[in-house]
């Protein structure tokens, strides 16, 4: 039985402590080992098969092929398709290889960019891998995947038809990495045809776990030529797209271009053409053929304008998908620019002043804290909120940028094809004085009173969004959001920052609104009242167990206030154990007693903070309710919360409240009571017992 989620959780955030994740240290993907997956092959004598991405029709995925073309398939090793199989041949260029029927251009132009950056390259292909020593059938690969480095292992069998590479083929049929690249990639996706469609700022992100950068060519920043030129000398993967045309289609324009597709930068270089200085980008092609016949292409006369150092340097007349064009025609014929580096450094070139990058996971929790944007005003509050201080003084230059921001979806699904992307954004906001002790989220009343500085121009519906702007020195609340308000998902934060910039997470100290005053019962019963009744219920050692309690609860102190049957037999015997002092199974007089005054403590809470009036509590109450018991809990744990004890409704019953109460209160006790205040030790024998009996 595999560990619970929570588990998992607290082991990946203390294995990222000591950072396991990271590119030194990847993640074993789906805990695929492949140093002790080799040894076990090479000592034995086996070539290794993946089971967990398994040589059949599953891992080539639904709608690729046709049931006949399906049934033709047959999944080889290198040596079986190619006479002298190779990992890399003559080096690695973006000239290697050719895209198959899967439509992932995308993937593709990622890959020629990668072939560029021998550094990047490295980490993503370990290029020591052979068929010759100790082969086995068995490669890996490494990816960053949504904040973590990920080492994916697979086997070398590779789908064909008629002994021919379906997918992703080399222009020299004896060599393999790219192909090898593509299956681990698919891996990762969940199946060929999952990764049939994309961007190529994506694989780059994957390829790099740098900064991403994506500036829209309708509105170009005037200092566009050089962030380009800077981004090629700082290790970074620069791709495009053109504009989607009226279908799908990949259409062919008469001016060469392709509708909807992905190219990849492969160099940018000034020139002197007559007299004057043009920017030149060289673009390319993943299709490995069909080209720009425009201003600056292969046979444009345009070339001989230009020195003939120039001319033999950049000029190549051949139809391999590489061409050039000036910089006013890229940004006219092109959609997007994305840039991918392993540091924000290119951003500015002052290679004095290094940018520090900071990370934050979160989640919006439909009811909890998935707020929605602006336009929801009682509950943009509710939305994670990260506070950071910017330090330093500010340099005073005029349109200066020192940060760039993004928030990235993080999927929830193994198939790549099956995540929904939601439209999201964030907005950034000054912390005034008046603010500045606050503790906790900030409520709805700052948000209604200041503007933000800095957001998102729109809400997108993309894996990742991004915006860089100018912050002046001082404290600013970050509040990421889905655009619609109870949309459930989880994201990553990165803030890249030109000055030393300090930030948390703001739900720890959780503050509540008011709810109004307590009052303490002294008018319904006594004590001795409260046993009287217990000794009309209680055995004859004065004692209750589950089933008496439950009688006693739903006929008599709750009876009336109930919506929905009463507390189960289950619930009470959880109560009897948070309360039995002795250990019997069962609470004495005193015991009960003490249940009661709790129970009807915690009744008053859930009627005050039930200000609908429904009878039951929106997860949002609940976030007042536990405020107003007197408790402190984070945005993490109030998420768990309202899964654990919530309806699938949104809504909370009194017996589920009184539940959750009850339990949150003893853990808090039993860990002050266990605890130096920072951290808990036990025994084996102490954790069974405890965990088994509260």
């Amino acid at each position: 039985m595999p560990l619970p989620g929570v588990c998992l959780n607290i082991l990946e955030a203390r294995h990222k402590q000591d950072g396991y994740g990271c590119f030194a240290n990847p993640e074993k993907f789906l805990r695929q080992d492949f140093q002790e997956l080799k040894q076990y092959c090479v000592i034995r004598g086996v070539r290794f098969i993946d089971k967990m991405f398994p040589p059949d029709g599953n891992s080539i995925g639904e709608g690729l092929l046709s049931p006949s073309d399906m049934a033709r398939v047959v999944w080889l090793r290198p040596a079986k398709i190619a006479p002298n199989p190779s990992f890399i041949l003559d080096g690695i260029s973006r000239f290697d290889f050719g895209q198959g029927i899967l439509g992932n251009c995308w993937f593709l132009a990622s890959i020629g960019a990668l072939t560029f950056q021998n550094a990047v390259l490295g980490q993503v292909v370990p290029i020591e891998q052979t068929f010759d020593e100790n082969y086995c059938g068995l490669f890996h690969f490494r990816f960053w995947r949504f904040g973590k480095w990920v080492d994916v292992v697979i086997d070398d069998k590779l789908p064909t038809i008629n002994g021919r590479l379906i997918f992703v083929h080399s222009k020299d049929q004896n060599e393999f990495w790219p192909a090898l690249l593509e299956k681990a990639y698919a891996k990762v996706c969940g199946s060929y045809s999952d990764m049939s469609t994309g961007t190529p700022s994506e694989a780059m992100v994957d390829f790099t776990g740098g900064v991403h950068m994506c500036i829209k060519l309708s509105d170009p920043p005037p200092n566009l030529w050089d962030l380009m030129f800077r981004a090629g000398q700082y290790k970074s993967l620069i791709g495009c797209g053109t504009p989607q045309g009226e279908t799908t289609a990949n259409t062919v324009l008469p001016n060469g271009l392709v509708q909807g597709h992905a190219y990849t930068i492969t160099g940018v270089k000034q020139m002197i053409s007559k007299g004057k200085v043009v920017n030149l980008v060289r673009l390319w092609n993943p299709w490995g053929k069909g080209e720009w016949n425009g201003d600056w292409s292969d046979r444009s006369s345009l070339w001989k304008t230009v020195s003939a150092e120039d001319r033999n340097l950049c000029l190549s007349v051949a139809d391999d998908g590489e061409f050039w064009m000036s910089l006013e025609d890229f940004c006219k014929f092109y959609e997007d620019l994305d840039i991918c580096s392993l540091s924000p450094d290119f951003i500015d070139g002052n290679s004095s002043h290094r940018w520090k990058t900071s990370f934050y996971e979160g989640r919006w929790v439909a009811g909890t804290t998935a707020g929605g944007c602006i336009n929801n005003r009682d509950s943009f509050w509710t939305n994670p909120q990260y506070r950071v201080k910017i330090e330093g003084e500010h340099s005073g230059k005029d349109g200066e940028k020192n940060m760039l921001v993004s928030l990235m979806q993080k999927p929830d699904k193994r198939h790549r094809r099956l995540i929904k992307t939601l439209h999201i954004g964030f907005s950034v906001y000054k912390v005034t004085e008046n603010y500045k002790a606050q503790r906790g989220k900030f409520p709805a009343s700052f948000f209604s009173s200041h503007a933000p500085v800095a957001q998102t121009k729109l809400f997108m519906n993309a894996r990742e969004v991004m915006e860089f702007f100018m912050l002046k020195p001082g404290e600013y609340l970050i509040v990421p959001s889905t655009f619609n308000r109870n949309e459930t998902a989880s994201f990553i934060l990165i803030i890249h920052s030109k000055a030393e910039a300090h930030g948390f997470e703001n739900s720890g100290d959780l503050q509540h609104e008011p709810v109004g005053k307590l009052e303490k019962i002294t008018n319904v019963t006594d004590d001795e009242n409260k046993k009287n009744l217990f000794r009309q219920y209680s055995d004859k050692y004065e004692e209750v167990d589950a089933e008496l309690l439950q009688n006693l609860l739903n006929e008599n102190i709750l009876k009336g206030d109930l919506k929905t049957g009463g507390f189960s037999v289950d619930a009470c015997r959880s109560m009897v154990a948070l309360m039995d002092t002795s250990i019997t199974g069962k609470l004495n007089s005193n015991e009960f007693v003490h249940l009661w005054k709790k129970i009807v403590k915690f009744k008053d809470i859930f009627f005050l903070t039930d200000v609908s009036r429904t009878g039951t509590l929106s997860l949002s109450e609940l976030r007042n309710a536990i405020g107003a018991s007197g408790m402190r809990i984070s945005d993490d744990m109030l998420n768990l919360m309202a899964l654990r004890y919530g309806a699938s409704s949104g809504h909370m019953t009194l017996e589920s409240f009184i539940s959750l109460i009850l339990r949150l209160d003893c853990m808090n006790k039993i860990y002050k009571k266990l605890s130096d205040g920072k951290s808990m030790s036990l025994r084996e024998s102490e954790w069974i017992y405890i965990s088994m009996y509260t």
